[in-house]
């Protein structure tokens, strides 16, 4: 039987805009297996950000069954969103999402903050920044490091609290393309040594290679799964 990391039954999103109803999704079913690498593909209005924010705790469907890490989210309250947010759900976004005033250290350690982890925290972050190739910038506030150093301060703050999932929306859009085919190969990295399951949410075809299966969403429902 599959070891199923995701499942998602049926989803549906209705966004009420006035007397409009928005349908965002509409019934839409996917599972990913723990370990894969998964591209979430389609057109602007698809539904992709919004199936983005349902996989990552961010928000939670109208209708339809969920399932994180085994872990039915769907009629979770916003305090328990957040605290399964924070133990199952690492995030990369393409803006990186760094406090600008705090060091790559204070930035990595922040997850680990909100989950009231004491013991080991500081040596845990050093290790983390250690493996994104970052022992020398510990210190270094966002403003003194380069896009791609940011990005992989990003991912060390993703994988600090070992998640079930790492969910990255556009990890590279805002770097060159050096700086984004090292970030992509970093998470290609933790995937192969760690067996990080990662979901990457892209308009990049050539990003979108590098995963194992490509989901493509159209009108809020699974056009494709390859």
């Amino acid at each position: 039987m599959a070891d199923l990391v995701i499942e998602a039954r049926g989803l549906t999103k209705v966004y009420k805009m006035g007397e409009m109803e928005v349908h965002a999704l509409r019934g839409l079913s996917m599972q990913v297996e723990r370990g894969e690498v998964i591209s979430i593909m389609g057109p602007s209005g698809s539904g992709k950000s919004t199936l983005m924010n349902i996989i990552g705790c961010l928000d939670r469907p109208t209708a339809g069954e969920y399932l994180l890490d085994g872990e039915s989210v769907a009629q979770l309250n916003d305090d328990q969103l957040a605290t399964i947010r924070n133990r199952k759900v690492g995030f990369v976004f393409q803006s990186f999402n760094l406090l600008p005033r705090a060091s790559a250290l204070a930035n990595v350690e922040l997850p680990m903050r909100y989950a009231g982890i004491n013991r080991e925290r500081r040596e845990r972050t050093k290790e983390a920044l250690v493996k994104v190739g970052l022992a020398d910038r510990m210190d270094h506030r966002p403003n003194e490091l380069s896009g791609g150093q940011q990005q992989r301060v990003a991912i060390a703050r993703a994988l600090i609290n070992d998640p079930a999932i790492i969910l990255a929306d556009e990890p590279t859009g805002n770097l060159d393309t050096t700086s984004g085919h090292e970030i992509m190969e970093l998470l290609l990295s933790l995937n192969r040594e760690q067996g990080t399951t990662l979901i990457i949410v892209t308009h990049d075809s050539e990003v979108a290679t590098n995963s194992q299966r490509i989901i493509r969403i159209r009108d809020g429902v699974v056009e494709e799964s390859v």
